[in-house]
């Protein structure tokens, strides 16, 4: 055999023998991705619990009698419909917030492009908490806006009166370490705490201030000191709750059920 059939010989062995290996190699990652999905989505879900237990002020309490035992006893997820304010049905176990609202037929245009979304879906997932006694205590109300580098996604945790804050809880952002991304940070967090939203005539109140409380030109109860060196992230913080506690968001579910929750009035 000539040294040029011997050479093609071995190229083909070699070429076969990169292409068996490559099929394998990627039977055993298509393998490993399809048993590794239900860990993935069971952990995705803790991650939600946890962040909805906080925003209603139940951490310590999960962490106690842990995260999935603490949500089940205390939360109520429920559906609402954004434009009418009342509740209405759906699967809030396989509903996909994200999906519906680039469906044009299971969302609206958003009038307010401030907050850096182009539409938003037609309903929403809220969660309603339960204290010890079985009286609605607060509800969490999933957000989302724009940050300075990406659309940020958070949860308000709000009094049953719909107005007073118990916790403002991002979890999913780009923002810069140190910087935007400090709205993660228990100490800026903390700040949101008794904090109102609306003023006595029901408008929208609540603004994030640059420079400190000194900066506050109206009652400090309505005011959250700015994230330092983080402009456009608080900008962004504030844009995102202006526009989901506006007509555009949760606006209708706040006006019709805000000060009844705690009397068990879900009609």
């Amino acid at each position: 055999m000539s040294n040029s059939s011997k050479s093609k010989e071995t190229f083909s062995r070699t070429v076969i023998f990169v292409f068996v290996i490559c099929l394998i190699c990627a039977a055993l990652v298509s393998i490993a991705a399809s048993s590794l999905k239900p860990l993935q989505k069971a952990n995705k879900l803790l991650d939600q619990h946890t962040k909805i237990l906080e925003a209603a002020g139940l951490s310590d309490v999960a962490a106690k009698n842990g995260v999935d035992a603490t949500f089940e006893k205390f939360v109520m997820p429920k559906f609402i419909d954004l434009a009418s304010g009342s509740f209405t049905t759906g699967d809030h176990a396989i509903y996909d917030e994200r999906s519906d609202s680039r469906d044009v037929a299971k969302s609206s245009a958003v009038k307010d492009r401030g907050v850096g979304l182009r539409r938003r879906a037609n309903k929403a997932v809220i969660y309603l908490v339960k204290n010890d006694q079985g009286h609605i205590d607060s509800a969490v109300l999933p957000i989302v806006g724009m940050g300075l580098w990406d659309i940020m996604y958070g949860y308000i945790g709000l009094e049953a009166n719909l107005n007073t804050v118990k916790r403002v809880v991002y979890y999913e952002l780009k923002e810069t370490p140190g910087l935007g991304a400090e709205v993660q940070n228990p100490k800026w967090k903390a700040l949101w705490k008794g904090k109102e939203m609306f003023d006595k005539n029901h408008n929208i109140a609540i603004e994030i201030v640059k420079g400190g409380m000194a900066n506050c030109k109206t009652n400090k109860i309505y005011c959250v000191d700015a994230l330092s060196g983080a402009t456009l992230t608080s900008r962004g913080v504030n844009r995102t709750i202006h526009f989901w506690l506006g007509d555009e968001g949760y606006g209708p579910f706040i006006a019709k059920f805000g000060g009844k929750l705690n009397n068990g009035e879900l009609n």
